[in-house]
């Protein structure tokens, strides 16, 4: 009994330190919107389930048109999460460009990075989880 006692106090604090550390990075290419409804399903989860938890939504390529106003199925939910303080949604920059996408056609709340992909890396060194969205 009091080995199981000790081994209980010994994993509360790596146990805790664990679920505090909840940081994930979705990776979203598609302009499907049934992947995009996917990814807020599971984003909108976490949020809720696990407020600590720091989420990043990045989109590239053809993804960015979630992030268009008027042009997005999922807008409302999406302006829904970027209400969360734990929810971030970025596009990419050269994406912007590469489909002539203005700054200002983009929801509001949804910032703009420079590349995509480079963000996603950095995520990554910085030990968060990563998480492909469709295809």
């Amino acid at each position: 009994m009091r080995k199981q006692l000790f081994c209980l106090l010994f994993l509360m604090p790596i146990l805790a330190a664990a679920q505090s550390d909840y940081k994930v990075v979705f990776d979203l290419t598609s302009r499907d919107s049934m992947d995009h409804k996917a990814l807020l399903r599971w984003v909108g989860g976490i949020a809720q389930t696990e407020p600590q938890a720091q989420l990043e939504v990045v989109m590239y390529g053809q993804g960015v048109h979630m992030a268009r106003r008027g042009g997005s199925p999922v807008e409302s939910t999406v302006l829904k999460l970027l209400q969360s303080k734990n929810v971030r949604f970025k596009v990419c920059g050269v994406a912007l460009k590469n489909q002539g996408i203005a700054g200002n056609e983009l929801l509001p709340g949804i910032e703009t990075v420079s590349d995509g992909i480079y963000e996603i890396i950095q995520r990554q060194k910085q030990g968060w989880g990563y998480i492909k969205a469709g295809l």
